[in-house]
């Protein structure tokens, strides 16, 4: 059987040896240690421009989020909150073309600091992971422990489906459009089913469309006084 050693906690903030920089070797050398996915190292110390270095900058090489990691060690204060948000705003504007998600990794993740966090949560992207030290024997190691998860937004297809209840054409033509607009509906729907022959069309109260699961187009008639149609197609899977 084997024997148990109890691990000792010890203060990264207040140790000779084991700072902010060995702690930043270690998550480069493998970020998926801080359990956020199969990420890669971008880039470490990155410059800002009048704003410091960012600690780390990762990135998901599947869906190429990145992610920009701030150190802290010690409990969280105002300026490393700050500081985490302003190098997430400045990546993001300078590379709008990736999805950005700011991480602050500290020792100690107050209670005063997740109550501040939660009011702007949902229009930030932050996640926030405490971090504590164990020495067992002659070895440390390092447990990661996420406290605030980014809110993930729904998809707008989820949000109207919750609230499209089916309907049929009647109502269209005489509720929502005109039977012109149900006609140009047809023709369109024709058109989409020569290159999808297995599409389906769905009449609901919101919307109409055809397609199948998350690849289907659809198309929102405008009201009856207008004799126009608002296509909108939704995007592949593989976009």
């Amino acid at each position: 059987m084997a024997s148990f050693t109890k691990p000792k906690r010890i203060s990264l903030r207040n140790h000779p040896v084991y700072s902010e920089n060995w702690m930043q070797d270690i998550i480069a050398d493998d970020p998926k240690i801080i359990g956020l996915g199969d990420l890669v190292l971008r880039d470490r110390e990155r410059r800002q421009t009048r704003a410091g270095r960012l600690d780390l900058l990762l990135q998901d090489p599947d869906t190429y989020k990145r992610y920009e990691v701030e150190l802290q060690l010690g409990a969280t204060d105002e300026a490393h909150i700050i500081r985490c948000i302003e190098y997430w705003d400045i990546e993001r504007k300078r590379y709008p073309q990736y999805e950005h998600c700011a991480v602050l990794i500290a020792e100690d993740i107050t209670s005063r600091f997740l109550n501040v966090v939660s009011l702007f949560n949902g229009a930030i992207p932050l996640i926030a992971i405490q971090v504590q030290a164990y020495q067992v024997g002659d070895h440390v190691t390092l447990v990661f422990t996420k406290v605030l998860d980014e809110m993930q937004r729904g998809l707008v297809d989820e949000d109207e489906d919750a609230i499209s209840a089916p309907t049929d054409r009647a109502y269209w033509e005489k509720e929502k459009g005109t039977p012109k607009t149900v006609a140009l509906m047809d023709r369109l729907f024709e058109l989409v089913k020569e290159s999808d022959p297995e599409g389906r069309v769905e009449i609901q109260q919101v919307l109409c469309r055809v397609g199948q699961g998350w690849t289907r187009r659809q198309l929102r008639p405008v009201p009856p006084a207008e004799n126009i149609g608002r296509v909108r197609r939704g995007c592949p899977d593989e976009c």
